[in-house]
């Protein structure tokens, strides 16, 4: 990491003529890609994004610069080192879209900048995709029949076959052929931005911007509007979808030279919005079940919701019978019960001791008198008290959370930790259990067991809601800060 930050302050020396006064690193998102944010002498800031997929970063710069001289809201790319994996670019903070909706709820405001990104969208997509260069694209330069399949398929593979359903093979391949090819047939066909969701489009000044459009390509109009309009973890109401459908449909037609059919494009749109909620399940399938990604798994029944009540209240215009059989059983009480977490609530009696210690004084004592719970060694992770300017923090000072996340196996270690607790709280809360404790202890108990011990307080609150005693042993001895405390 020290190397990366080195060129970066490097790269943003040849571009602002200065040193550069911070580098830290911004929270990983589900892509390899690694992000910075530069702050100068003057507190002026840009994003430094570190990506050894060159490929990736020349469409990301090819792509800025064409929609940028078409007037979109998208990044201005400032300088690009020779070796092509660091790129500086604009700065439009860390306020997304979905950050507000979070913040404030289903308010005029917020429609409001829906709007906003919809009319900013349809200008994109075919006046700025009119500047695009589609030999520059990721992928395929199409989002045509092989692309429906292919996302198709990824729904298959990596979330229907996980629930060992027994369908008929051919006649659901018989179905994806039918469905790929009645979508492939739409009359306009611009610049498809491809992951078009609330989380990538950030809002500075009350002014929206989009970022993250490398994976698009030429394709259907309504795909975009469906990955926003049924994002997930937005949970738009319905009367939100159906309305600003209207105002994009409105919208869009001012760029072309015929008015959309409303009917029609409604139509088409309702298959959009299938594709889009299929291609999600298999990406926090993939996420979760193969990559083993926790927090993609607790994503799921969002996503489930969203795709019963689209089966239950909208058609496409087309049978696919085989595969409206496997749809039915994806959002079967059953498999919706598989994956919606059991959750505590205030009869639950069971309490969730958390400990962070130091094996040097021993495993802390069981006072349930119980007995059994969970020992975690997390001394097999790289120690960040080797390193000179961590010795003096512990594992909730920044610089060493930074460090475990991005330095360490400590992810893959908590994906591990998380599978297994789960389990005991799951069935300690049908069973009416009072105590469970799980202790995480490392060489001196400062830095990789705290984090760990808080990573896992988090996971339980987060899904169970279940009660938690946390308590960092040894820095509380130290009296270091103030960590004993109950997160409910």
């Amino acid at each position: 990491m020290e190397q990366i930050i080195s060129a970066i302050k490097a790269l943003w020396q040849e571009w602002a003529g200065t040193e550069a006064k911070e580098v830290t690193i911004l929270p990983q998102s589900g892509s390899d890609r690694i992000y910075y944010r530069v702050t100068g002498p003057d507190n002026k800031t840009v994003i430094a994004t570190y990506n050894e997929h060159l490929k990736e970063n020349q469409t990301f710069i090819s792509f800025s610069k064409a929609l940028q001289s078409k007037g979109c809201p998208v990044c201005n790319v400032l300088k690009v080192n020779v070796a092509g994996n660091i790129y500086l670019q604009e700065d439009f903070g860390d306020v997304s879209l979905l950050n507000l909706l979070e913040k404030h709820g289903y308010t005029d405001y917020i429609y409001g900048l829906f709007q906003q990104s919809l009319r900013e969208l349809a200008h994109l997509q075919i006046i700025g995709g009119s500047a695009i260069n589609y030999d520059d694209c990721l992928t395929t330069h199409e989002f045509g029949k092989q692309a429906i399949m292919s996302d198709l398929l990824y729904f298959k593979y990596y979330f229907l076959d996980t629930l060992k359903y027994p369908y008929d093979k051919q006649a659901l391949l018989n179905d994806f052929e039918a469905l790929s090819t009645y979508l492939t047939h739409t009359g306009n066909k611009h610049f498809m931005f491809r992951d078009f969701q609330s989380r990538n489009i950030m809002v500075k000044d009350d002014k929206v911007h989009f970022i993250d459009y490398q994976g698009g390509m030429r394709g259907a109009l309504q795909y975009d509007v469906a990955s926003l309009l049924w994002q997930a973890r937005a949970e738009l109401p319905d009367d939100w979808k159906n309305s600003l459908l209207t105002y994009y449909i409105d919208e869009a037609g001012k760029y072309l030279s015929h008015p959309l059919d409303a009917a029609l494009f409604t139509a088409q749109y309702n298959g959009y919005v299938l594709i889009r909620l299929l291609q999600v399940l298999g990406a926090y399938g993939f996420r979760g079940f193969f990559q083993r990604k926790a927090q993609f798994l607790t994503s799921i029944p969002l996503a489930l919701r969203n795709l019963k009540w689209f089966t239950d209240n909208r058609r496409m215009g087309i049978s696919v019978p085989e595969f409206d059989r496997c749809l039915e059983f994806c959002t079967s009480a059953e498999i919706m019960a598989r994956f919606e977490p059991l959750k505590a609530d205030e009869n639950t009696p069971l309490v969730v001791q958390i400990h962070s210690f130091s094996f040097r004084k021993g495993i802390p004592a069981d006072s349930s008198g119980n007995g059994g719970g969970f020992v975690f060694d997390c001394r097999g992770i790289l120690n960040p008290g080797r390193i000179e300017e961590f010795k003096t923090q512990t594992g909730r000072d920044k610089a060493v959370k930074d460090f475990l996340e991005q330095r360490t196996n400590m992810p893959d270690f908590l994906n591990s930790v998380f599978d297994m607790v789960d389990i005991s709280v799951t069935d300690y809360i049908k069973r009416g259990f009072g105590s469970l404790q799980v202790n995480f202890g490392c060489t001196g108990g400062q830095h990789r067991s705290v984090y760990a011990a808080d990573a896992l307080a988090r996971h339980l609150r987060n899904k169970f809601g279940v009660r938690i005693e946390l308590k960092h042993i040894e820095q509380e001895a130290k009296n270091w800060i103030n960590l004993t405390y109950k997160v409910e």
